[in-house]
């Protein structure tokens, strides 16, 4: 059995000794005297479990029984971990204080300052290709009235003006 929940477990993500011991649970409730015949024929289950000292040689799992119980309860582990949803290493997500909302918002004030004092085509470059649009350098190059060529250039030197004039000040931190 245990070579087939190897087999079946690394399908189903469960682990071995875990699949391995849900089978052994469903054959034990499955077995004759248990609880589970009572109350499948309608019968109030019985207090105490009836206690045999030997086990039957029926009472063995058939090798037969044994794989398709496995398939059964590899199954069962895929559907329950596709139902479930783990939590986030952090936990549920938070709600940002009032203070982190303030320098968030702060921060991009700051940012929003540096861009527009940047020299030249500088602001409308970084407007635009940073505006959520999603535009390709051939619709950006287009709407700034520039070469699709000089584009990336350009951007590059604004980003690298822009990075100095943060580093220099005290809004980069």
């Amino acid at each position: 059995m245990a070579a087939e929940c190897a087999a079946e477990a690394a399908a189903s993500g469960e682990d071995p000794e875990e699949l391995q011991q849900a089978v052994w649970l469903r054959w034990l409730e499955s077995s004759p005297g248990t609880d589970s015949e009572a109350r499948a024929a309608g019968r109030p289950a019985q207090s105490v479990p009836a206690v045999t000292s030997v086990p039957s040689v029926q009472a063995v799992p058939s090798a037969r029984w044994v794989r398709s119980a496995v398939r059964a309860e590899s199954r069962r582990a895929r559907r329950r971990r596709n139902r479930e949803a783990p939590l986030p290493e952090a936990g549920f997500a938070q709600e940002p204080s009032a203070e982190a909302v303030v320098l968030a918002a702060e921060r991009w004030r700051l940012l929003a300052e540096a861009v527009a004092g940047l020299p030249g085509p500088c602001p409308e470059v970084l407007r635009t290709l940073f505006s959520g649009r999603d535009l390709t350098y051939a619709e950006a190059a287009g709407e700034l009235g520039m070469s699709q060529g000089s584009l990336g250039p350009v951007r590059s030197r604004c980003l690298g003006c822009l990075r100095t004039m943060l580093a220099a000040s005290d809004c980069g931190t």
